[in-house]
């Protein structure tokens, strides 16, 4: 996706001008969450659709840049998605997505081949929400699970998970069965509704909730009990935090595999892959994209 980023200096003035940037940068929860595990050294691969335009092949070039193997498919006549992100005072910011090419990936756009030595799929929520992109999310989970891989969820945002209802969101989150959901505060509280956050530990045997600067909650499934981990972080003043949680996705993975790896204990396991959650979105927040080049 395009993140087309503004940042007013001043509190906006209806019908009238007030000074700020704008800058073009890459964007999409899926795309900054591999580029992040290819720096961290995973060997990673971006499944995805693109328009045939300048902004898909800008897009792409920086994706790959990074050392993300790139499954691109274009598509014709329709635009590479495009999400405009208003930015306050506080670093926190409201999106406007047009989605345009991204929502086109279909089941038969998948080759099995791609899904070849997987170890874990992850998908942001927004891969579930529209058709044809949720077939073929959904296409994806059976062949990365017939290759014994894991799956990991990123609930993305409130808005559209919850648009067909509180229920609707559960029973799609319930469908997939992951083994790792991860949710921001707002999140997991829109989806439990009310009730303690522990019952996130029902929906995965590893779900994570992502606090900001307040750190991180983790919910462990251990047969009939649930262990829950409250693992702090240094609090970061940030002028930007899109792709912070996308980051923080990146750093808990990798450090989870190397961990299952090396046959750390599950506990200790999640505790350090949250610490390198948090170093993850450290990083981004002090290093957000650059402004993308259509040369």
């Amino acid at each position: 996706m395009l993140d087309v980023v503004v940042a007013p200096a001043l509190p906006p003035e209806r019908g009238t001008d007030v000074p700020g940037r704008v800058l073009l940068r890459q964007g999409g929860s899926a795309a900054t969450t591999a580029r992040w595990l290819a720096r961290l050294g995973v060997r990673t691969s971006f499944v995805t659709a693109i328009g045939r335009d300048g902004p898909g092949r800008a897009l792409a070039a920086r994706v790959s840049a990074d050392g993300v193997r790139l499954r691109a498919v274009r598509v014709p006549g329709v635009p590479t998605g495009r999400i405009a992100v208003v930015l306050d005072p506080s670093g926190e910011r409201t999106f406007v997505a047009d989605r345009g090419a991204a929502d086109r990936l279909a089941p038969s756009d998948l080759r099995p081949a791609w899904f070849d030595r997987t170890d874990v799929l992850h998908l942001p929520a927004y891969s579930l929400l529209t058709r044809p992109l949720a077939d073929a999310a959904r296409r994806a989970v059976g062949l990365a699970r017939d290759r014994g891989a894991i799956v990991s969820v990123d609930l993305a945002s409130s808005g559209p998970l919850l648009a067909a209802g509180r229920g609707a969101a559960r029973a799609l989150v319930d469908e997939l069965a992951p083994d790792i959901l991860f949710a921001t505060a707002g999140e997991a509280r829109a989806l439990v509704a009310g009730r303690r956050i522990d019952v996130l530990a029902a929906l995965a045997p590893i779900a994570v909730v992502k606090r900001g600067s307040e750190g991180a909650s983790v919910l462990l499934r251990d047969g009939d009990a649930v262990l829950r981990f409250d693992v702090a972080t240094t609090p970061l003043r940030a002028t930007d935090t899109t792709g912070a949680g996308d980051a923080f996705d990146a750093g808990f993975l990798a450090a989870w595999l190397a961990a299952r790896q090396a046959g750390t204990p599950r506990a200790a396991a999640v505790q350090r892959a949250t610490m390198a959650g948090h170093r993850a979105a450290a990083r981004q927040l002090a290093s957000p994209p650059g402004e993308l080049s259509f040369a």
